[in-house]
Order: C-alpha cells, then sequence, then structure tokens
C-alpha cells in the first residue's frame, strides 16, 4: 500500500497527519517525535484528531508508555481513542492493563471485543479469549471475521469441539461460512479438535480455497495417518506453498517412507521455483539418517553452505544426527565443536550416542552429556541405554544414581532400562527397591514398566512376584504383557500353566506375536508335550500367518530331542525351508550327549563347526557325548583338537547375591575367602544327603578317573559350592537363589532335591535354559529338563 499524500491546500494539522502516519509505514522512531515536537512548539491546538494520530503513532511504533501518557491527558475521547491504547496494551502482551482499559470503556465496539479476543488467544490463554467471545455474543455485538478467526483458533488450541460447534452455527447463521479465513479457521479447529469427518465436509463444499485451505486439509490426513490421502490432495493442488511441500516431505519421514520423503525433495528442487527452509531441510536430513545415506545427506550439507542458508538450531542438529546415524561420527563431532552443545536437542545426543555405540566408545558420549545444560529426563535416559546396551551395567547403575540424587524424576522408559540393567544380574534386592521406587512416582501402571518387572522378577527366580505385577497390568490386554508372562511361566518349568494362560489370551483377542510363540513351544517343551507343540507350530503358521523364524525352529527341534526324538528332530531339521544357523544344529546336539547318539552328534557338532568353527561349545557336547558312552580315545582327540584351534572351552560357575554382594564360585574353587568353611560345609551335607539315600552319579563326570576322584570333583561342583556358602551366610527359612551359566549336570540336579529336603528350604537354581525350583525333595521340572 503507497504511502498517502498530503493535500495541496493542506493545513498544519492534516500534514503532521500525513508526516506520523508515513512515520509508522516506515517504522522510523524519529519522524513522529520530531512532529510531537514541534506540535507543542508551534502551540498547535491538539485536538482529538491530531491526538489519535500520535497516540496511534507511539503505540503502533512501540512507544506504548508515550501513548499511554498522552491517552491519559485527552480531555475528550472516542472510542478510536480506547481502541488504539487498548490494542497497544494487548498487542505487547499485557493483557491486565489491556483488561482495565477495557473495562473503562464507556461504549465498546466489535473492534474492542476482538482485540481483547485476539490478546487473550496470542498470549496463550485460550479459555479466557472463549470466554470474552461468549460475554460479546451476551451484548449482541456482532463478531466480525477477525473475531471468528481467533476464537476458533482458540478452541482448536484446547480441542474445545463443542463450543467451537456453536460458533460454527453462529457464523452460518451470519452467512460468513464461505469466507475463506473464516472456513479455513473452521477447517483447522475440527482438524485439531479430531473431527476429521467434518472437516473434510466443509473442505468440500468450499466453492474457494486457497493454499492454506489445502494445506490444512493435508496436514489432517498426515494427523490421522492417511498418507495416500494426504499425497493424493498434494498432487491435486494447482498452486502450492513451501508448507505444502514441507507437509509431504515429513509426512513421507515421519510414517518410515524415508526414500519417498527424498524423492519428494529431489521433485521440490526439480519442479518447484520454491527454496527450502529451515523445516524442508530438517525433514530431508531425518529421512537420510534414518536410511543412513550419508552421501545424499552431504549434498543437502553442501547446498546449505553454497546457499549461504542459516544454520539453524533445527537443521544443525539434523546434520549432526545424519551424520551420527550414518557412520559420520568424527564430522558430527566437529560440526558440535564448532557450534557448541547448548543447542543441543536430544533427538541429536541421542543419535551421537547411537554413532558412538556402533565404534565401542561410550566416552565421548559422556563428555556431550554431561557438558548440556538442562538435561531433560530423555537426556538421562538416553545415556543410560547407551550404557546398558554396550554393557556397561555398573556405569548405567551409578548414573541413575546421580539421577536421583541430583536429576529429574525417572520415567517409565528410565526405570524399564534399570530393570533390564537388573534382569541381567538377575538382582532381586535391586530389583524390589526399583520397585518401590516405581510405586513411589505413580509409574507403576506404565506397560513398559510392568513388563519390565515380569520379566526382573522372573529372571531373579521369583515368579510369584511376576505374576503378581502381571496380575495389575494385565486389564491392559498388551501383547508383551502377556507374552511376557508366558515366558516366564515357562522357564520356571510351569508349561501347563502357560500354556493355559496362552489360550485365555486368545479367547480375550488379544494377538500374540511371534515371541509370544516363542514362549508356548518353550512351555511345550520343558514338560514335553510334543503333539500340543506340533499343534501350536502349525497354528501359528495357518491361523496367525507368522512365518518362523530361526528361534521358532530351534524350539521345535529342542521339543523333539529332550523327548528322545532324534531321528524325528533331524529330519525336521532336513525339511526346513531356512538353513539351520548354530542353535539349531547345538539343540540337535545336546539332545543327542542326553540320548548317548554318537553318530548325530558327529553330524550335528561337524555342521555346527562349518557354521561357527570357533564354537567351544560343540567340540565340548561332541567330547562329552563321546565320554558318555566310554569312548575315551575319541573324546581325547576332540579335546586335543579343540587345544590345537586355540577354542577356549567355556568355563562354568555359579553365583549368589548376599547383601548386595555377588559370589562366584568355580569347580574346585579355592579361592573365597570362607573356602574352609564352605568345604566343611558341603562336606557334611555330602556324607548326610547319602545316608537319606543320595547315590552320586559318577558318569556326569566325563573323564576316565577312578570313582572316588569322581565323587570328589562332583562334591565340589560349583552349584554345590554356592549352596554351602548361601546355607552358612543367610538366615534359615529363606529362599536361595543361584544362578549358573552352564547347564545343571545330573549329579547336582539330584543333590539338591536332596538338600532342600535335608535344610528345609526351598532351593531355586537358574541353568542357562530355565529355572529349577527345590523344595522338600522334589524339583519344578518333574526331572524333565
Amino acid at each position: 500500500m503507497e504511502n498517502p499524500k498530503p493535500p495541496l491546500a493542506a493545513s498544519r494539522s492534516d500534514l503532521y497527519v500525513y508526516l506520523l502516519q508515513t512515520g509508522i509505514k516506515s517504522r522510523d522512531l524519529f519522524i513522529g517525535r520530531s512532529v510531537h515536537g514541534r506540535i507543542i512548539k508551534e502551540g498547535l491546538y491538539l485536538g482529538v484528531f491530531l491526538m489519535n494520530n500520535l497516540i496511534n503513532y507511539y503505540a503502533k511504533t512501540g512507544s506504548v508508555s508515550d501513548a499511554h501518557y498522552l491517552f491519559n491527558e485527552m480531555s475528550a475521547r472516542t472510542t478510536f481513542s480506547w481502541n488504539t491504547i487498548l490494542s497497544a496494551f494487548a498487542k505487547g502482551g499485557n493483557m491486565k492493563a489491556a483488561h482495565k482499559v477495557f473495562d473503562e470503556i464507556p461504549e465498546r465496539d466489535s473492534v474492542s471485543w476482538t482485540t481483547m479476543i485476539v490478546g487473550y488467544n496470542q498470549k496463550g490463554l485460550f479459555n479466557n479469549a472463549i470466554h470474552l467471545f461468549l460475554m460479546m455474543i451476551s451484548d449482541r455485538i456482532l463478531p466480525t471475521q477477525f473475531t471468528f478467526t481467533n476464537v476458533l483458533a482458540s478452541c482448536a488450541a484446547i480441542e474445545a469441539l463443542d463450543i467451537g460447534r456453536k460458533v460454527h452455527s453462529f457464523i452460518v447463521k451470519l452467512g460468513l461460512s464461505s469466507a475463506i479465513p473464516v472456513a479455513n479457521s473452521l477447517l483447522n479447529m475440527y482438524t485439531k479438535s479430531g473431527d476429521s469427518m467434518t472437516a473434510k465436509v466443509i473442505f468440500d463444499r468450499m466453492r474457494l480455497k486457497n493454499i492454506s485451505s489445502w494445506n490444512t486439509v493435508i496436514s489432517m490426513h498426515l494427523q490421522f495417518g492417511r498418507l495416500d490421502h494426504a499425497v493424493a490432495l498434494f498432487e491435486q493442488m494447482t498452486e502450492r506453498d513451501v508448507v505444502s511441500w514441507n507437509s509431504i516431505i515429513s509426512g513421507y519421514n515421519q510414517q518410515g517412507f524415508d526414500i519417498e520423503a527424498l524423492e519428494m525433495f529431489s521433485s521440490m528442487n526439480k519442479y518447484s521455483p520454491l527454496k527450502p527452509d529451515k523445516f524442508t531441510l530438517a525433514s530431508t536430513l531425518s529421512a537420510c539418517a534414518n536410511l543412513e545415506n550419508m552421501k545424499f545427506g552431504k549434498q543437502i550439507h553442501a547446498y546449505i553452505v553454497r546457499n549461504g542458508i542459516d544454520k539453524s538450531e533445527m537443521v544443525r542438529n539434523a546434520l549432526i544426527s545424519m551424520y551420527a546415524k550414518s557412520g559420520g561420527i568424527k564430522i558430527a563431532q566437529r560440526i558440535i565443536e564448532l557450534t557448541g552443545t547448548s543447542n543441543l536437542n536430544v533427538i541429536s545426543f541421542t543419535s551421537l550416542l547411537d554413532g558412538y555405540l556402533k565404534i565401542g566408545d561410550v566416552n565421548p558420549a559422556r563428555e556431550i552429556f554431561d557438558s548440556l545444560e538442562g538435561r531433560d529426563v530423555v537426556a538421562w535416559t538416553a545415556m543410560i541405554v547407551g550404557y546398558v546396551q554396550n554393557g556397561l551395567t555398573s556405569d548405567a547403575l551409578e548414573l541413575f544414581r546421580s539421577m536421583i540424587r541430583e536429576g529429574p524424576k525417572p520415567n517409565s522408559y528410565t526405570l524399564a532400562a534399570i530393570l533390564s540393567v537388573f534382569s541381567s544380574l538377575a538382582s532381586l534386592d535391586h530389583g524390589k527397591q526399583l520397585h518401590a521406587i516405581a510405586i513411589r512416582s505413580a509409574e507403576l501402571p506404565s506397560v513398559s514398566v510392568g513388563n519390565a518387572l515380569i520379566t526382573m522378577y522372573s529372571r531373579a527366580g521369583s515368579v510369584k512376584d511376576a505374576r503378581q505385577v502381571f496380575e495389575q497390568i494385565c486389564f491392559n490386554r498388551d501383547t508383551v504383557s502377556w507374552t511376557s508372562m508366558i515366558i516366564a511361566l515357562a522357564q520356571h518349568g510351569l508349561g501347563k500353566e502357560a500354556i493355559e494362560l496362552f489360550e485365555k489370551m486368545l479367547k480375550f483377542n488379544i494377538k500374540p506375536d511371534h515371541i509370544t510363540f516363542v514362549g508356548v513351544l518353550s512351555a511345550c517343551t520343558h514338560v514335553g508335550l510334543v503333539e500340543q507343540g506340533k499343534g501350536y507350530f502349525n497354528l501359528m503358521k495357518t491361523v496367525h500367518h507368522i512365518e518362523p523364524t530361526p528361534s521358532h525352529y530351534a524350539c521345535m527341534i529342542d521339543l523333539f530331542g529332550r523327548a528322545g526324538l532324534l531321528e524325528e528332530a533331524y529330519n525336521f531339521i532336513k525339511s526346513m525351508p531356512i538353513e539351520p544357523d548354530v542353535i539349531a544344529w547345538g539343540s540337535l546336539l545336546a539332545s543327542c550327549r542326553v540320548c548317548k547318539n554318537v553318530d548325530l552328534a558327529k553330524v550335528a557338532a561337524e555342521r555346527l563347526l562349518l557354521i561357527d568353527p570357533n564354537n567351544s561349545g560343540a567340540y565340548s557336547a561332541l567330547a562329552n557325548t563321546l565320554s558318555a558312552c566310554g569312548k575315551w580315545d575319541d573324546a581325547a582327540k576332540v579335546r586335543k583338537l579343540m587345544k590345537d584351534r586355540a577354542v577356549k572351552k567355556e568355563q562354568g560357575f555359579s553365583w549368589v547375591q548376599i547383601q548386595s554382594k555377588v559370589h562366584v564360585f568355580g569347580v574346585e574353587d579355592g579361592l573365597h575367602p570362607q573356602k574352609d568353611a564352605i568345604y566343611n560345609m558341603i562336606s557334611k551335607i555330602w556324607k548326610e544327603i547319602k545316608k537319606m539315600g543320595f547315590t552320586p552319579d559318577t558318569d556326569s563326570v566325563l573323564q576316565d578317573l577312578e570313582q572316588e576322584v569322581k565323587e570328589q570333583i562332583l562334591r565340589h561342583h560349583s552349584e554345590k559350592l554356592a549352596i554351602a556358602f548361601a546355607l552358612i551366610n543367610t538366615p534359615g527359612h529363606t529362599t536361595l537363589r543361584i544362578m549358573k551359566n552352564l547347564r545343571v549336570c545330573n549329579d547336582c540336579h539330584s543333590a539338591i532335591k536332596y538338600i532342600s529336603k535335608l535344610v528345609g528350604r526351598e532351593i531355586v537354581v537358574r541353568d542357562a535354559t530355565r529355572f529349577h525350583h527345590f523344595k522338600d525333595g522334589f524339583c519344578s521340572c518333574m526331572d524333565y529338563w
């Protein structure tokens, strides 16, 4: 709009008004003050018209205090005077002063009311804006299009759909629904309030649509996950702006179609005269990061540098994330060195963390974490998870303790991450402490925390506590929760209960996934339900359309093998549509050792070693099978071959946690400070259980030795030493929880049954495959393991 021209025969007053209006348009702070000074110096009469223009000048050039001073000096005021000072306060965000002026206005018009509604809306006081609109209607003041667009914006912000619909009705009565700004505001309100159906009806009925109309509906479809609808509308547009392109590019990116996002970015550069903005670049770089496409990402970086585009905080973070995820961690680090960490967001930090973890170096990530200002719960959690994923459990625990002392309140993701640490350590006491923290922080209803607690309690040997947590969250009907409990029951030998829970899951129409079926097949394996296991395997494929994974095939091989059906297990392997892996052949080999089938053991070991030549378990299992069959020379040859190939045998050890300290024992362990007391205790126990009828299983010693020597070796197995130590150092009648890294041997299994009866305690032993609950001379596995 052109500046107004002064009248040819202008009075001094008209000339000064012209100069003031020119100053407003040019935002010249000097002109207005100069004019004001000349008026005072000349003693020119300051009538209402001139005063209004002076107040308007000061208000619109940011000198609200000067405007207010002049307003107070006016002897006579018009509605324009009141509205001008009202607008100055409202636009400046001083709604308290604005409301005071508003209350004093003798005759409020639609501008007065709309100014207040706009002010409240821009200040984020949406309920105030809506309330004032309702008062405006009560005072029978007719709203303008601008009034409606602002009150609808307030309704959209707080999703006040009921009030928004009433405003819509009023708009229809006034015949304003066809006005493009009002129609667009209605679209926005219905979209953000979740009523996509009405929004679509409004859009379809609009005779005239501008770019904003199209963009709003495209955003609506993207909000509801209807990417295909959004793309279809985008392709219908005859004119697009940057927002249109950004919506589609970010839509593709956010819904996992990153290749399409890059293709759309390329199309924008090729066919549109529009230049990408920071939002375009951030979404495109995010797509590059997800695809780990550093080549394309570097091209975008070059484009940013070549065109002198200001690297906003958003773009810098996107660049850091892209390089970190794509293997360019050193470039990402260089960007941080140049720009600092003050504006580093959590997404970039977690990408950096992932980048450092890929190269096995978490220390630089910790340095960045320590330098972050205002670290929120997401940053703390990301760092803790980084430690957990890198196997640095002690660092994860130490950082979590620091978080409790000085950081933000842990959220469900933090607690779930730390619970996974306690699960791996099988630390029941620490897990219970964290359970108490979850209850105090009101995170217990969280499904993720509940699932982590189920896993923690199960791995720590307390299936009872796991079940109690499950009963608190099972109403959520979350697949992971039910699967976790099924797996827990299966691992603890409660196969029939696991299957009953699975059937209940199906009855409640909770969809099982591939992990659920791993749990169900494991449950069948642990209790020998071969036919039922075969039925569930077929159910998974034919009814639930889940393609079997190597884990499912391994479960089936184990199912047949444990039941002594070695030929059926071998035939199953030969019929598999995928190449059998280490676990599949390992399962067959383990069963061959139990069943003393040397020929099939040789086949399984040979095939396993072709896949993994350094697999110590294959050599040991084959040697043990040969030893169990009395083929000592052949077993010795296998062990010599293992030694010649420098393959190290995995040593068996057991551990027990007493008062937050973990005590580890090996076979014939002589390093523990209490070794004399431990050996005295196990010697005493050995004599007592033999009196009760226990007979040592010397066949478990797979070496050609004298019987007495074999018996001494058996007496000093790691799990027996751990039990003796625990009996010495715990109160009577408490449950003992022993962990072992390998499968428990036949002799230990038999001995621990007698020990549980002798000492009157429950003894829980977790070996490499499952839990054994020994009580009153019996084991939960019913001697089938």
